[in-house]
């Protein structure tokens, strides 16, 4: 311990050790927040794309109506509403009424359509034949389409109807006589359940929410919210405001609502005054990365409550450095295996969704689910059927091995009996896609497409760390204890094997004179002439720094097992050029015979590592079998050593008694 150089390689062993763990803590804390990024990146991408749907859906829809409400109005004006009395007259009749039940047939979403008069009364609507005596003059989409000559559509926020009491939102138009001035309007009302059923149909996360409002801010309608929102409007500072001026984006910012930080995606809707929202809270987007954060920082606290008793021990038993500094490579072994694991699971969710409905008909898709299978925009295309889209697939070469029937037959059958529909498949380029269809109510259902080719190959990779040295690539431990356990059952069953124990000589002495690398680079050369000296049905291992086991199958005869010897120690004893230094050393082995020595895991390699023990003491470079009397010296020398060291600390100097 006192020794000069001795106290600076334990300084700078102390000095690497500290540095690695600060390392490794720095790069898992980056990775963590990392992580976190990615979260909450992928949670905008989530919602900009479930936002782009709605927007696009809501459009189409309102684009259906104004083309009813712009046939009626001038339906209307050819008809005779040139002047106000024109206009009712003509508006009351019976042969009106049919036609607005006409026009409303063709528009599923809405509730009604009604013919207002200049004075806000209605002179006909779908709602109830003969039109009842109901003022509408105070509604804002009267006051409106009276005050200005507007001839675009004007949409109100959320109303209660004076007939049957359910919210609705209108959609209205002016209709004017020949001298342009104002005799009544056309009103096309669509429930608030009609959006809240369309949300609820592509919710898809925990806590997340959507609303429509008006470009000015006005919440139309919020999807879940038990509470009533009709009139509620965006504070003024919210940054909604700025991005709805810019045609969309994202935002963060807290919930008017209940203050919950939330993760915004904007999408106003092309050519209407109307913006859709979907939100999700940031609490639920960093959920996963909470659980994955949690375990990260366990096994980092582990690693590093590990690392100090290490260094506890290092600085304890000094005179043992050599079995240290292998704990330590060990543990960076162990720490680089776990940040493989870490990188495997850092892979970026990217997923395709397609939408059918009950006639099994294409509603959308998007993008990435027609570059994931190279799928041609012309052919997958809203209301392109199930059974077209699937064999277009089949036609471009992106389907695997399952048959496009049964695939097709196996998503229907899921569907009917209302149940989530799960499956992976393997596509002919090699890559790996994980599909779940879930059904939507109403009929229909919505497909996730993830490719997951990069988890599965991460996974084969950490199975391979797991049981293979880092250095040299040899089986470890773990392994040469399970493919040992199976030698030894075919051993109870009429075979023989041989256990060779290992144990490289002069391995300090490289460390101490031309350094650590230059011993690991020793001990994979050592490793590689291992391999040279066996056959294939034979296993080299490597259990720590300078220890190796052979296990010889199928032996016919105990010289077998010497012959093995011999020709490891010939390899061994060969030099090494080790960036230019010629380097020899010699190998000592241990070798016991099963079933003659032992036939159960823990004797067999007790008695092995007794012939090691035996072979080290008759001077290193040599081999052992293990013998039965071998046990005898080595207790008797162990006895002879604990009585020497007993007489020394009395202070006797003489040789014990021989009654002792």
């Amino acid at each position: 311990m006192s020794h000069p150089t001795g106290r600076s390689i334990f300084r700078f062993l102390i000095a690497v050790a500290v540095a690695v763990i600060c390392a490794a803590a720095l790069t898992i804390a980056l990775t963590i927040w990392w992580l976190r990024s990615e979260a909450i990146a992928g949670a905008f991408r989530d919602s900009s794309n479930l936002a782009e749907v709605l927007a696009g859906k809501t459009a189409s829809s309102i684009q259906s109506i104004d083309l009813v409400l712009t046939e009626i109005k001038v339906e209307e004006e050819s008809r005779g509403a040139q002047t106000p009395d024109g206009f009712e007259h003509i508006g009351r009749g019976d042969n009106t009424f049919q036609y607005l039940i006409g026009r409303l047939s063709r528009l599923p979403q809405a509730a009604f359509i009604t013919l207002v008069d200049n004075q806000g009364k209605i002179t006909n609507t779908t709602l109830q034949w003969p039109a009842p005596a109901v003022d509408l003059s105070d509604r804002p989409h009267f006051q409106h389409l009276k005050n200005h000559n507007d001839a675009g559509i004007f949409i109100s926020n959320a109303l209660i109807s004076r007939i049957g009491g359910t919210q609705f939102v209108s959609f209205s138009r002016r209709i004017n006589d020949a001298n342009n001035t104002f005799v009544g309007a056309v009103v096309v009302g669509v429930r608030l359940s009609y959006f809240q059923k369309s949300y609820e149909a592509v919710a898809s996360l925990a806590d997340q929410s959507f609303m429509l409002l008006r470009s000015d801010g006005t919440v139309i309608v919020r999807y879940p919210d038990p509470t009533d929102r009709v009139h509620d409007k965006l504070p003024a500072d919210s940054p909604w405001y700025q991005l709805v001026a810019q045609g969309g984006g994202n935002y963060r910012y807290p919930s008017y609502i209940d203050g919950v930080v939330r993760l915004f995606a904007v999408r106003p809707l092309n050519n209407y005054p109307l913006v859709v929202n979907v939100g999700v809270s940031e609490a639920a987007a960093l959920a996963t990365w909470r659980i994955q954060a949690i375990a990260i920082g366990a096994g980092t606290l582990l690693f590093v409550f590990c690392s100090l008793v290490l260094l506890r021990a290092l600085s304890r038993q000094f005179h043992n450095l050599e079995k240290s500094e292998v704990a330590l490579v060990k543990k960076t072994g162990e720490l680089q295996r776990a940040k493989a694991t870490v990188d495997a699971a850092l892979n970026n969710m990217v997923q395709g969704v397609v939408m059918f409905d009950a006639k099994l008909q294409l509603i959308v898709c998007n993008q990435r689910y027609l570059d994931m299978y190279g799928l041609s925009r012309d052919i997958v295309k809203p209301g392109a059927a199930l059974q077209k889209i699937v064999q277009h697939r089949a036609t471009v070469g992106s389907f695997g091995t399952d048959d496009v029937e049964w695939y097709a037959a196996d998503i229907l059958t899921a569907m009917e009996r209302g149940k989530l529909f799960s499956r992976t498949t393997s596509l002919r380029d090699g890559r790996i896609i994980h599909i779940v269809s879930q059904p939507i109510e109403g009929g229909g259902w919505v497909t996730t497409h993830e490719d997951v080719t990069e988890a599965k190959s991460a996974e084969e990779r950490i199975v391979h760390l797991a049981h293979h040295d880092a250095l040299t690539g040899l089986p470890n431990r773990k392994l040469f204890y399970v493919q040992l356990e199976q030698a030894l059952k075919r051993v109870r069953r009429g075979e023989r094997l041989a256990v060779l124990y290992l144990d490289l000589d002069h391995l300090k002495r490289i460390n101490d004179t031309l350094g650590h690398s230059a011993g690991d680079r020793l001990i994979k050369a050592v490793a590689d002439r291992l391999c040279g000296c066996v056959r294939d049905v034979d296993l080299v291992a490597r259990l720590s720094g300078d220890e190796f086991v052979i296990i010889q199958a199928s032996l016919n005869q105990n010289a077998d097992a010497a012959v093995l010897a011999t020709r490891i120690r010939e390899a061994v004893h060969e030099p090494f050029d080790l960036d230019g230094n010629r380097v020899v050393v010699d190998i000592s082995i241990g070798i016991s015979i099963a079933p003659d020595d032992a036939s159960e895991f823990d004797e067999l390699l007790k008695t092995a590592d007794i012939a090691l023990y035996e072979a080290k003491n008759m001077g290193r470079g040599t081999f052992c079998f293990y013998e039965a009397e071998m046990n005898a010296r080595i207790q008797a020398r162990a006895e002879l050593e604990r009585d020497m060291q007993g007489a020394l600390a009395n202070g006797e100097f003489e040789f014990l008694s021989a009654d002792r």
